[in-house]
Formats: structure tokens, C-alpha cells, sequence
């Protein structure tokens, strides 16, 4: 308890000065949450191709190996980075901290951050985000907050992802935005697909709202 206490305590301070460093520059980091195969990579690359025109947008890819993710959002024409984690099951705010130095994003960007797939680990690491948004799937059990409350308790905004599976698969909306608001009342719900578009104007006009 110690040891993670003072591993806590030094990732806060680093995420501090993360925060400060792109809130002198305007830059506005969205942490992206999820377990495996929610559906972040589609969401996120769709979104930097919509969003291209309006704002600068960069991003910072989490994996524990490869460069494929990075790769997919490179061919958009958007600034990425990797970071590969290894055994590591998150981000932190010292790979943030490296992350940003190989990126330096433009003044008044938008950094979107996928974290590794994981429910877990990714919410006790502050990294000096503005945000965080946890996403989940239609192919997931209607469940997830209750089994992964620090997880949906942390979270600025869930997305429902895959909308489009719904005739297909037994998932229950309405349930699992009561099973949220039982861990975080006040978070906002966003039911959205990126295969058909459902859903993501109301996600882009979230995301316009992070300054």
C-alpha cells in the first residue's frame, strides 16, 4: 500500500506539470478508456478525419506492443505517436510527459489519448488530461459499471460504441446508462456507432466543448 501510494504520488506531480505545460499552449488532452475491442481505434480515427478541418488535432497511441494502431491514424495525415508499454497494463503521466515532447503539438490543439485496453489500471493514472472518456461496446455485458465502478466513476463522458450490433446482440442501453449513473450520477451518455455514423455528431460537439 505504501509503495503504490508513493508510485500515485509521483505520477500526480508529473501529471501536474503535464496539465501546465499544454494549458500555457491551449492544448486540450482527452484520455480514452476502454477494455480490449470496444471499438477505441475506429472511433478515434474517424473522429481526427472529421475533425481535421476544425481544429488541430494530435494523438497519442497506447499499446503494450506494435505500432499498428499508430500507423491506422498516421494514414489519416494526423501527428501520432506510440507509446508501447511493454508488461505495462496503462499509460502514465511520465510516458504523457515523452509523449507530448515527441509530438509538440500545435498551440490550441486537441490530444486525443488512447490508453491501453484495460478497465483498470488506466483509471488511477492521471496524465493531465482535461477529460476522460470511458468507452464500451454493445458486444460487452450491460454490466460493465457495476463489475468496473472506479473505472466509470472516473469518467467525464461513456460512449456506447457499436451501436449498429444492437439488433444482433443481447444489450440492454437504457440499463446500463442507470447501471453508470449508479457510480457517477452526473456522467453523460453518448449512444454512438462508427461504422454508421450514429451518435458522433453529438460526440464532436463534447468534444468542442474541451477548451
Amino acid at each position: 500500500m505504501t509503495i503504490e501510494q508513493k508510485v500515485l504520488a509521483k505520477n500526480d506531480l508529473l501529471a501536474e506539470r503535464n496539465r501546465t505545460w499544454m494549458s500555457d499552449r491551449g492544448v486540450v488532452a482527452v484520455n480514452l478508456m476502454s477494455s480490449p475491442g470496444a471499438g477505441k481505434t475506429t472511433l478515434l480515427e474517424r473522429a481526427v478525419t472529421d475533425l481535421g478541418g476544425r481544429r488541430p488535432v494530435a494523438v497519442v497511441e497506447g499499446d503494450q506492443e506494435t505500432r499498428l494502431d499508430a500507423d491506422r491514424i498516421r494514414r489519416t495525415g494526423c501527428a501520432v505517436v506510440q507509446v508501447n508499454t511493454g508488461a505495462g497494463c496503462h499509460l502514465d503521466a511520465e510516458m504523457m510527459r515523452d509523449a507530448l515532447t515527441a509530438l509538440s503539438p500545435a498551440e490550441g490543439s486537441l490530444l486525443m489519448v488512447e490508453n491501453v485496453g484495460n478497465l483498470v489500471c488506466p483509471a488511477l493514472f492521471d496524465l493531465g488530461e482535461r477529460s476522460k472518456v470511458v468507452i464500451i461496446s454493445v458486444t460487452e455485458g450491460t454490466d460493465k459499471p457495476l463489475k468496473y465502478p472506479y473505472m466509470f466513476a472516473a469518467a467525464d463522458l461513456i460512449l456506447i460504441n457499436k451501436s449498429d450490433l444492437l439488433p444482433h446482440v443481447d444489450f440492454d442501453v437504457e440499463q446500463c446508462e442507470r447501471h453508470a449513473r449508479s457510480v457517477n450520477p452526473d456522467v453523460r451518455v453518448l449512444t454512438v456507432s462508427a461504422t454508421t455514423g450514429e451518435g458522433l455528431a453529438h460526440w464532436y460537439d463534447w468534444l468542442a466543448e474541451q477548451r
